[in-house]
C-alpha cells in the first residue's frame, strides 16, 4: 500500500516547488513473538514463554534507560516511533536502546509499526506529533494484542496519566513503570527508577520524595525565552562551566561575549549547574568581583551550611561557607578585578551517571525497608545526590554508580536513583573499574561481529600481498622498531641506509591496518566509537581487538608484516630532497626498547649495521630538532609517571618520574616528520575534507598565570610567538637544575588542547599547530591506538589512487562529527591515564608515609598548590589549620606571588622549595586522599 502526502516549500532561489513524499505500507511485517500463530517465527526475538509482552512509550525508554537494561525487564516491543522519537531527543539513550535490541542475549524487538498497514496512523487536524506519536504508540499496542489474541497478553507501559487514561478507556492494558516493577517482586529494581514529575502522576505518588524543609534555596532558572533574549542584548553570558578540581565551591565560566573567564564562587551562585554544564551567567555588581587567586583551597571535610546556596544579593548578604565561596582573606576582603557571576539558566545539562559511596548512616527501622542516603561522589566537583534504597545494608560497603534525575530549587542535593553496584570499596579492580567509567571509557569485551571481521589466525603475508605491484618488498631493508620496554602493540618502524651520493634513504613505516580494517564493518564502527586505546597504569584497554593490535598488524621483529610507508632522500644536514609514499612489505631485524637503543648508541665498541644506522638517524633527527626549534616549536614538558608493577598482585613497587632520552627522542622527531609530510599529501589532493590537527595559540589571557609567576621570580617572558616563547624558557635558568624544567611544566599548563578538524571547515591560517611550529599537521603513525591514523591512511590511500575515498569523506558534517568525537575519546583517554595514577600513587603510599622536597607552584590565601618532582605529583598544602581562631591569618601578596602571615613573620612564595611530608589519609569515609602537610624547619 502506497501512502503519499504533498507539500510546497521555497527554494534558496525563491521558486516555490511541490514536493511530493511517499510511504509505503506492508502486510508482511512480523510481530517476533514465537507464540504467534500467525507470523514466521524464525525471525522471533522475545521469549517462547513469555507471559506478558511490555510496550513503552517515548518517556518511559527516555527516563528509565538504566532500569531497562536490567536483565529482570524483557520481552519488550520497542516500536520504530519510539525509536526515532528517542533519537530525536537523546542520542545518548538512542546508542543505549539500539545496543540493547542487537544483544542477542535480550529480548527486546524492533516493530516497524510505521510501516505497517494496520498500525500506521496520519496526523488528525489539529494534533499535535506528541499526541499524534502517542496515538500511534496505543494502535500498535492494541493491534498486538488482537494479533496475538488469549495466546499472550500486552502491557503498554507509560507515566503519561493523560496517554495511560485514553488507554485504559480504549480497552488497552496500561500500566506505570512503579507498579509494573512492584508487580515483579524483586524490590531492588525498584531502586533503579527515576522518580516521575509531579505532573505525571498522582501526587500522593511522590509524597514521599519531597525534602523535609520547604523553603527555596535556590533561585528558579530563568525561562528559555527569557535566556535567549538576554544573550542576545548581552544581560547573560553563555559558556561551558567548570568546577575547581582542588575547591568544589569555585567554578569558571569562559565568556566569549566578554573575553574573559567569569568566576563563580559559591553554591548558591552555582545554582544547580553541575560541571560540564552550558550555563547562561548573569555579571553580579563590580563591587563583588574578586581576584581569582584570592580564592582558596578547600577543605576535605568542607560543607555546605545552612545558608550557603542563598544568592547573595549584597556583599553583606554573601554565602558564610568560611572563606571557600567569597574569598576573603584573614577577615579582609580580597582584591575585587576579575569579573564574577551568578548562574540564571541551564542551556544543557551534562549529567551523567557518577561513581562513588554512600554517606555512613545507621539503618532505618519501618517505611517498607525505604531508605534516603546520600550519594557522595568519587569526584569531589560533583554535589552529594540524595537517592532512596531498599538495599541499603548491601551497598553501603560498596562503589556504586547514580544517576542524577532532577534538581529542585526546594532542594538542598539534587536527587537521582541508584543505577549498578561496581564492587568493594578499595579493592584495586573495582576502583580501576570506576576510573573507566567516569570516564566513559568502553572496556567491553569486543563482540563475536566484530571478532568475525578479523582474518584467521595463524596469519602470514600472503602470496597475492608479494605479487601485488602496488606494494613495495622492503624485506631486504634492515629495519628496526624502538618502543618502551615490553611494548606489544608496534605500530611503527623505521630505516636508515646510506646512499652512494652519501645522502641517507631513511623511512618511516607505519602498521597497515586499513588493509584488515574496512569501512563500514562492525570492527570499524567499533574503532570509530572508542577513539583511540587507553593506557592505565596496570593495563591496556584497546581500540582494536587483540590479534590485530599484538599480532597481525604489530610490525614484531623477524616477522614478515604489511605496512604504509613514507620513504625520504635526506642529505646529511638533514634536509628532504625527495619523499616517496607506499603501501610496502618490511620485515623487522629487531624490536629494541628506548634503553637497548640508547645503549647501542652510546657503547662505542658496537659498530654493527643497526647501530650505525640508529646513529645515523640519530644524528640527522637532533638537526631536523634544532632546525625545529629554530622555527618556534616549544620544548614543554609534563609530570609523566612511572610505575613498576608487580607481576603478581599488580600492585605498584616504584614510583618516578619517566626518564626522556635520546633515543626517545629521535623516535618522536621521524614520527613527527611524517605526520608533517602526510599531512602537506592529503590536503594537496584532498582539500576540503582532510582530517588534520591544530594546536591553537594561547590567549594571552591563558599565559597571564605563567607570566605572573615568572615576573615573581625576576623572569621576563616573551609570548608574542612560539618562536619568542620558546627562546625565553631556554633563558629561564635558575640557581638548580630543575628550575627550567619546572618552568616548562607551568607552561605546559596553559597551553589550549590540540585538537582534530576537517580541512573544510577552517581556514588555512586556522590549520596552525602552534607547539610544533607547523602549518600542518597530522596523525598518521598510530593506527593500531588512535582511530585518527586509521583515517588518513584511508585519505592517503585515496590520494596514491590505490583505493576509491569512502563515503564519509563526501559528509563534511559526518566527518566533523567523527572527529568531534575523537577529540572527546582523546581528552577522556587522557584524563583516564591521569586518574589511573592518582589512584596507583594512592596505593603506593597508604602503607609509606613519605618525607620530600616540594615546589610551590600555585599560591592561595589558605595554602598553596605544590609539585613534588620526585613523584610527580601534585597537590595542596594548607596553611590555615580548619577551626583556626586566631594568630594563623595570611594575606596574598598578588604582585610578589607570596602568601604571607599579616604580621610579616613568615612567607612563601610561588616556586620556592619545602619540605612536606605525604601520607594517605581519609578524612570523610570511603574517600582516601593523599595529604601533604607542610613540615617547618
Amino acid at each position: 500500500m502506497l501512502q503519499s502526502k504533498s507539500f510546497v516549500r521555497k527554494t534558496k532561489q525563491g521558486k516555490v516547488v511541490k514536493v511530493v513524499r511517499e510511504h509505503y505500507l506492508r502486510d508482511d511485517i512480523y510481530c517476533g513473538a514465537p507464540i504467534c500463530k500467525v507470523c514466521d517465527s524464525s525471525t522471533a526475538r522475545l521469549s517462547p514463554s513469555a507471559s506478558t509482552i511490555l510496550i513503552l512509550d517515548t518517556n518511559v525508554v527516555l527516563n528509565q534507560i538504566d532500569l531497562l537494561e536490567n536483565p529482570a525487564i524483557d520481552d519488550v516491543v520497542v516500536l520504530s516511533v519510539v525509536l526515532e522519537e528517542v533519537k530525536n531527543k537523546n542520542i545518548a539513550v538512542y546508542n543505549r536502546l539500539r545496543t540493547l535490541c542487537s544483544n542477542s542475549t535480550r529480548k527486546f524487538f524492533v516493530f516497524s509499526n510505521e510501516y505497517h498497514k494496520d498500525t500506521y496512523v496520519k496526523q488528525m487536524a489539529g494534533e499535535s506529533p506528541n499526541d499524534r506519536n502517542d496515538r500511534a504508540i496505543r494502535v500498535a499496542t492494541q493491534w498486538y494484542q488482537s494479533h496475538l489474541g488469549a495466546a499472550g497478553r500486552v502491557l503498554l507501559i507509560t507515566n503519561d496519566r493523560e496517554n495511560k487514561r485514553k488507554a485504559t478507556e480504549e480497552g488497552i492494558s496500561a500500566e506505570t513503570v512503579e507498579s509494573y516493577v512492584k508487580a515483579l517482586g524483586q524490590p531492588g529494581l525498584l531502586d533503579l527508577l527515576v522518580q516521575p514529575a509531579p505532573e505525571d502522576v498522582g501526587m500522593e505518588e511522590v509524597e514521599d520524595l519531597r525534602p523535609s524543609k520547604r523553603k527555596v534555596i535556590y533561585s528558579e532558572h530563568k525561562p528559555m525565552s527569557e535566556i535567549t533574549s538576554g544573550l542576545h542584548r548581552g544581560i547573560y553570558h553563555q559558556g561551558k562551566l567548570r568546577v575547581n578540581r582542588y575547591n568544589p565551591f569555585e567554578a569558571y565560566v569562559g565568556s566569549e561575549s566578554i573575553g574573559d573567564e567569569i568566576i563563580i564562587y559559591g553554591r548558591g551562585n552555582m545554582n544547580r549547574a553541575f560541571d560540564g554544564d552550558v550555563v547562561a551567567v548573569e555579571l553580579l555588581p563590580q563591587d563583588q568581583w574578586q581576584e581569582e587567586k584570592s580564592l582558596s583551597i578547600a577543605d576535605e571535610e568542607d560543607e555546605e551550611e545552612e545558608d550557603v546556596h542563598l544568592v547573595p544579593s549584597s556583599a553583606d548578604d554573601a554565602p558564610r561557607n568560611t572563606d571557600l565561596a567569597q574569598g576573603s582573606v584573614g577577615g579582609t576582603k580580597a582584591v575585587l578585578c576579575r569579573p564574577s557571576g551568578r548562574v540564571v539558566g541551564i542551556i544543557k545539562r551534562n549529567w551523567h551517571s557518577y561513581c562513588g559511596s554512600l554517606e555512613p548512616m545507621p539503618m532505618p527501622a519501618g517505611n517498607g525497608g525505604i531508605a534516603h542516603a546520600l550519594f557522595v561522589s568519587k569526584d569531589r566537583r560533583i554535589p552529594k545526590i540524595r537517592i532512596q534504597t531498599r538495599q541499603l545494608g548491601n551497598l553501603l560497603d560498596k562503589r556504586i554508580i547514580v544517576a542524577v534525575d532532577s534538581w529542585d530549587c526546594l532542594s538542598r542535593y539534587p536527587s537521582g536513583h541508584y543505577v549498578r553496584t561496581i564492587g568493594e570499596i578499595g579493592d584495586r579492580d573495582t576502583e580501576s573499574e570506576v576510573v573507566l567509567i567516569e570516564n566513559d571509557i568502553d572496556s567491553r569485551p569486543f563482540s563475536s561481529q566484530v571478532l568475525a571481521c578479523l582474518p584467521p589466525l595463524p596469519w602470514s603475508v600472503s602470496s597475492e600481498d608479494l605479487a601485488n605491484p602496488c606494494r613495495l618488498d622492503l624485506r631486504h631493508v634492515c629495519v628496526f622498531s624502538v618502543d618502551p620496554p615490553g611494548c606489544k602493540d608496534i605500530d611503527d618502524a623505521l630505516h636508515c641506509t646510506t646512499l652512494p651520493n652519501g645522502n641517507f634513504e631513511v623511512g618511516v613505516h607505519i602498521a597497515d591496518v586499513t588493509n584488515f580494517v574496512h569501512p563500514g564493518t562492525p570492527l570499524d564502527d567499533e574503532a570509530a566509537q572508542r577513539g583511540t586505546s587507553v593506557y592505565l597504569v596496570e593495563r591496556r584497554i584497546d581500540m582494536l581487538p587483540k590479534p590485530l593490535t599484538e599480532d597481525i598488524c604489530s610490525l614484531r621483529s623477524d616477522v614478515e608484516r604489511l605496512a604504509f610507508s613514507v620513504i625520504w632522500e635526506m642529505t646529511p644536514q638533514a634536509e628532504i630532497i625527495s619523499t616517496k609514499y607506499t603501501k610496502s612489505i618490511i620485515k623487522s631485524c629487531a624490536a629494541l626498547s628506548y634503553i637497548e637503543a640508547q645503549a647501542r648508541m652510546d657503547d662505542s665498541r658496537l659498530m654493527d649495521p643497526l647501530t650505525m644506522d640508529l646513529r645515523n638517524m640519530n644524528a640527522l633527527a637532533k638537526v631536523m630538532r634544532l632546525r625545529r626549534i629554530e622555527r618556534g616549536a616549544l620544548t614543554l614538558a609534563s609530570a609523566e609517571v612511572k610505575f613498576q608493577i608487580d607481576t603478581e598482585t599488580h600492585d605498584p613497587l616504584d614510583i618516578g618520574m619517566y626518564q626522556i632520552r635520546e633515543a626517545n627522542q629521535m623516535v618522536e622527531e621521524f614520527m613527527l616528520a611524517a605526520n608533517v609530510s602526510v599531512a602537506e599529501k592529503i590536503l594537496k589532493h584532498f582539500p576540503l575534507c582532510s582530517l588534520l590537527r591544530r594546536h591553537p595559540s594561547p590567549t594571552r589571557e591563558m599565559l597571564e598565570p605563567l607570566l605572573r609567576t615568572a615576573a615573581a621570580v625576576g623572569l621576563n617572558l616573551d609570548v608574542s610567538s612560539s618562536k619568542a616563547l620558546a627562546d625565553s624558557l631556554d633563558h629561564a635558568v635558575g640557581d638548580d637544575p630543575y628550575f627550567n624544567k619546572l618552568i616548562r611544566i607551568l607552561a605546559t599548563r596553559c597551553m589550549t588542547q590540540a585538537v582534530y578538524f576537517c580541512s573544510g571547515e577552517l581556514s588555512p591560517p586556522e590549520f596552525h599547530h602552534y607547539g610544533l611550529a607547523a602549518p600542518l599537521y597530522t596523525h598518521f603513525t598510530s593506527p593500531i591506538r588512535r582511530y585518527a591514523d586509521v583515517i588518513v591512511h584511508r585519505l592517503l590511500a585515496a590520494s596514491l589512487g590505490l583505493y576509491k575515498l569512502p563515503t564519509i569523506f563526501q559528509d563534511k558534517a559526518q566527518l566533523t562529527s567523527t572527529a568531534d568525537n575523537l577529540n572527546y575519546r582523546h581528552r577522556n583517554a587522557q584524563m583516564a591515564g591521569r586518574a589511573s595514577v592518582e589512584l596507583h600513587t594512592l596505593i603506593y603510599f597508604r602503607k609509606r608515609p613519605t618525607d620530600t622536597e616540594a615546589r610551590i607552584v600555585k599560591i592561595r590565601s589558605n595554602g598553596f598548590i605544590v609539585f613534588v618532582p620526585k613523584y610527580g605529583i601534585e597537590g595542596p598544602v594548607y596553611l590555615t589549620p580548619r577551626g583556626e581562631k586566631g594568630g594563623g591569618e595570611w594575606v596574598v601578596d598578588e604582585q610578589q606571588q607570596k602568601v604571607k602571615k599579616m604580621d610579616g613573620s613568615i612567607s612563601y612564595s610561588v616556586l620556592q622549595t619545602v619540605t612536606i611530608h605525604m601520607e594517605v589519609v581519609e578524612p570523610q569515609p570511603n574517600r582516601p586522599k593523599l595529604e601533604l602537610a607542610l613540615i617547618c624547619r
